[in-house]
């Protein structure tokens, strides 16, 4: 292995394709479920466009991050205790691709159920997206970890597609033939979830489990417990990784709203169909899977920081073009632009997450930066949902408020520094 290669020592190129592909499997459920398809016929259909749909929709999301949050860094100490990464994505695999199946029996009224599937098909996703992350820093030597990062994030937009591509070419037949959304939107819910368990395949069949039971790590859920809290305890040997989950928190609280009010955005603002709303996304999967592709290299090249900087800088500029357009083709542009966006800050906050992390402790420090992505989860979309209902439905009003995450995000990111962060994890 040469000083170049970006890989371990160990790690074939195979493994990292099976690795990366849990990335093209899972994106078909935030792509469909979440962004694209359900997100819309939740609030349209579901609920029937009541004043508090969108409130509900993004208050059963909320659910299912505040149960990540609470389990993230017990799941994570608990897999590097027993060296069980792999057993567990295979429980949120199966989980997250039976209640995506579930959701084929969701019609009109049944908001109850709809909430429940919801809130359970995306704790099994949340959870696996964790554990997934966590084989990043074995795969990948961390002047690389961008790069390869970047690879996973690309591949994952792809996997969007195929899964988006599959449901246009349905809805497009079933609105030819005069079917209702309760009629096609169950039938896409069955193909993302055939696709997300066939596509992971790989991924169990090729990614080696690399840790090693650790003899004095926690046995039990208290344990896991114990070991977490003395990482928060002595969180400031971890300052920048720390200041760094807390920009994360507030930059991903508008990201996590975008991803899960997209669609219905563009359908109560700006008027588009589900056929449209299906093509804007697989466009925007496009730009985001460049975008993951190509900045993963511009964060070796240039840094952590100014890559995340560029793309929150992009991410501002996305919500101010949302917020006035009103026409689609000025929608169009401020969609792609968040593509470019979204698949850049998703990888570069990965990457260096793992960076930023203790060798033996990665797992559980993934387990934080899960806590702190779905915190984000919660708050963002719920900002912009309570805005709709307070506002009586205004949804560029709530695109605007959610914005401010952004703002507050790269505020935050300049107090990070990463040099000092690499040496505390190092000696940590």
């Amino acid at each position: 292995m040469n000083s170049t290669d970006p890989l371990e020592q160990g790690v074939a190129p195979r493994e990292v394709f099976g690795w990366a592909m849990y990335d093209f499997a899972n994106s078909g459920y935030t792509t469909v479920v979440i962004t694209a398809v359900f997100n819309a016929y939740f609030v349209t259909t579901v609920a029937g466009n009541a004043p508090w749909a969108t409130f509900a929709w993004t208050a059963a999301l909320s659910i299912s991050y505040a149960a990540i949050m609470a389990s993230a860094p017990l799941v994570g100490a608990l897999a590097d205790a027993h060296a069980a990464k792999k057993r567990l994505l295979a429980v949120t695999t199966a989980g997250c691709v039976l209640g995506t199946a579930a959701l084929a029996g969701v019609g009109p009224g049944d908001v109850a159920l709809g909430i429940a599937l919801i809130a359970l098909s995306n704790f099994f996703f949340g959870s696996g997206e964790n554990i997934v992350a966590a084989f990043l820093p074995e795969l990948a030597k961390g002047e690389s970890l961008g790069k390869v990062s970047g690879w996973g994030w690309s591949l994952g937009y792809l996997g969007g597609l195929v899964a988006l591509g599959a449901c246009l070419g349905y809805v497009t037949w079933a609105q030819g033939a005069d079917h209702t959304a309760s009629q096609f939107v169950p039938v896409t819910m069955l193909l993302t979830a055939a696709i997300f368990a066939l596509a992971s395949l790989p991924a169990f069949l090729l990614l080696r489990e690399r840790a090693t039971p650790q003899t004095d790590g926690p046995r039990s859920m208290r344990g896991a417990y114990t070991r977490v809290v003395h990482t928060l305890r002595h969180a400031s040997r971890f300052r920048d990784l720390r200041r760094f989950l807390v920009c994360l928190v507030f930059y991903q609280a508008g990201v996590q709203a975008v991803i899960a009010l997209a669609a219905i955005y563009a359908e109560q603002a700006i008027g588009f169909s589900t056929r449209d709303s299906i093509l804007l996304i697989l466009a925007v999967n496009l730009t985001a899977a460049a975008g993951a592709f190509v900045f993963g290299y511009v964060q070796d090249r240039i840094g952590h920081l100014p890559t995340i900087a560029i793309t929150l800088a992009g991410w501002i500029l996305t919500v101010l073009l949302a917020y006035s357009a009103e026409a689609r083709p000025m929608f169009w542009v401020a969609a792609n632009i968040a593509g470019l966006c979204l698949g850049a800050s998703q990888s570069a906050g990965r990457a260096l997450v793992g960076y930023l992390s203790p060798e033996a402790r990665r797992a559980e420090f993934f387990g934080l930066w899960g806590f702190a992505v779905k915190l984000s989860s919660i708050l963002g979309p719920l900002t912009y949902g309570a805005t709709t209902w307070i506002s009586g439905g205004n949804h560029r009003m709530a695109m605007l408020i959610t914005g401010v995450y952004f703002v507050f995000g790269l505020a935050l990111l300049a107090g990070v520094n990463v040099r000092r962060g690499r040496e505390a994890a190092q000696s940590g």
